[in-house]
């Protein structure tokens, strides 16, 4: 199996991500989005990278245990400082719904009550969802096939307080952890020496200012100021349970910590997240983990991807160059083209999203596809097998080592556009049908063919394009069947379900039909 090398910000360098002796998946943890409001496409960069890693493991043979957490409780507008300070955000968000449905702009068919917590998060996870799946977030479209294990590949914090209590209840007990004179529970930095590690920072570095936007009294309850809150009972909040400290809500960090180990254990493979986690989330998520635990590592990677600017400047609605994912779909642009435009400037380089860019991919994309029609015509059900590799052959090596690179997706896509750019006299019909394997085994990282038109949003059953939509991409899966593509198979019926459309293989051949909603 051929190595990928994947920078670690906890080691500083690049790291071989390793296969298990035991033939074990790669356990993958992914902090997703806080359901208060539409994710951006800044979000969105930070989730497609993670897709994209898990992608790469996937072509070189590596099976991936995928979670990715959807919060909906626990973030506060001040979310900078360790503690977690300001206003709660769903309680802005119930705000902001109040005044759109007044001024009757909520969109149609909404009707979400601004006053209910739960409410506000189950609207916006499915929005998020929606949009994820229409660009080719891998743990979505698995979620939305499998919705008895959704619980599972993505977790909502609501749904897991007993595990975060038991995780405090036991850092309490080891000395990790005190009540304070106020009843809020927090970790205690100092017992736990290598904290900052991560990040940077020391418990010294933090002493000063560490507690400057926390009020006066609260942090005179802490015995160090860079201490942070792991519950606060709290009876004035939205969303609150009961605990042995007093009916309150769990500290953001305390979140991921108790979902990561309840799904993939005390150990994990790769986390990921955008570089504002780096502190204070995984900084107290690496502690917090490690003293629950006793074990020497929570995770073995640190992936993190850096921030997205918007043609140069940085995204704010004040100045019109704040999208989401559904604004760019709205405005016609296809998810394969914003997809690529997301993810094709190194992980590890700020990116710079423009609209030319977007075009620049769209046709890049369009190019990709006649290639990928030329291949599906002329593939013939029995390759010849003797006959020398084709241009898109030799390109998935180049395009392999490039990701094995550290993620390299612009040399990844130099190699797929060298290929598409080879001469008709090198593509030889009689290995057609390797070339097609090798360009959908291309596709099966980048995420772009299956997505490729204007409307990914649920087609409606009278579309004119959607059974061609659907014709083309069974045919793609039946041609990857029978390349032995088992991974490239199972996301093409994944995008299939994404869409609406329920497949059936027989002795006849592949049906379909629409499923309901």
């Amino acid at each position: 199996m051929q190595a990928l090398r994947i920078h670690n910000t906890l080691t500083r360098r690049a790291d071989a991500v390793e296969p298990h002796a035991d033939g074990s998946p790669v356990t993958f943890y992914s902090c997703g989005p806080t359901v208060y409001d539409d994710a951006h496409i800044g979000n969105f960069r930070s989730f497609l990278n993670a897709d994209v890693l898990r992608r790469t493991l996937e072509l070189l043979g590596h099976r991936v245990h995928h979670v990715m957490n959807i919060t909906d409780v626990g973030h506060m507008t001040d979310d900078s400082s360790a503690d977690g300070g300001g206003e709660d955000k769903m309680a802005v968000a119930g705000r902001r719904i109040a005044e759109a449905k007044k001024a009757g702009k909520l969109p149609a068919g909404t009707d979400v009550d601004p006053g209910n917590p739960g409410a506000i998060a189950d609207f916006y996870a499915g929005r998020f969802l929606e949009d994820a799946r229409a660009l080719g977030l891998k743990v979505a479209l698995e979620a939305h096939a499998h919705p008895e294990r959704a619980d599972a590949l993505m977790p909502r914090p609501t749904r897991c307080i007993p595990q975060m209590i038991a995780m405090i209840e036991r850092l309490v007990a080891n000395g990790h952890a005190y009540v304070a004179g106020d009843g809020v529970v927090y970790f205690d930095v100092r017992s736990f020496p290598a904290y900052g590690a991560l990040s940077g920072n020391t418990i010294d570095r933090l002493r000063e200012g560490a507690g400057e936007r926390i009020s006066a009294e609260n942090q005179a309850q802490k015995r160090h100021p860079a201490d942070f809150m792991l519950w606060k009972p709290d009876m004035s909040h939205l969303m609150r349970w009961p605990s042995p400290w007093g009916e309150g809500y769990p500290g953001w960090h305390i979140e991921c910590s108790a979902m990561a180990r309840m799904l993939l254990g005390d150990e994990i493979d790769i986390h990921s997240g955008g570089e504002d986690n780096i502190f204070p989330h995984h900084e107290c998520e690496v502690a917090q983990s490690r003293c629950a635990t006793g074990r020497p590592r929570f995770a073995r990677h640190w992936f993190h991807t850096r921030h997205l600017v918007v043609e140069g400047e940085k995204m704010s609605k004040r100045t019109g160059n704040f999208f989401t994912a559904r604004d760019l779909f709205a405005k016609g642009h296809t998810p394969a083209a914003v997809r690529l435009e997301l993810i094709r400037t190194h992980y590890r380089s700020n990116a710079n999203f423009t609209l030319q860019g977007l075009a620049d991919c769209q046709r890049m994309i369009d190019r990709w596809s006649r290639a990928h029609s030329e291949l599906l015509s002329r593939a013939a059900p029995s390759p010849d097998e003797s006959r020398p590799a084709g241009p898109f052959e030799r390109a998935l090596a180049s395009f392999t080592d490039g990701l094995c690179d550290d993620l390299n997706v612009a040399r990844a896509i130099a190699a797929l556009n060298e290929a598409c750019a080879a001469p008709a006299v090198e593509r030889d019909a009689a290995c057609a049908h390797r070339e097609l394997a090798a360009m959908l085994a291309m596709d099966s990282v980048l995420g772009v063919l299956g997505r490729n038109r204007a409307a990914e949003h649920a087609p409606p059953a009278g579309d004119p394009g959607l059974a061609q939509q659907v014709e083309r991409l069974i045919a793609e899966r039946t041609a990857a069947r029978a390349a032995k593509n088992w991974a490239e198979s199972d996301r093409i019926r994944d995008a299939l379900a994404a869409m609406g459309v329920a497949i059936k293989d027989g002795a006849q051949g592949t049906t379909w039909s629409r499923t309901a909603g």
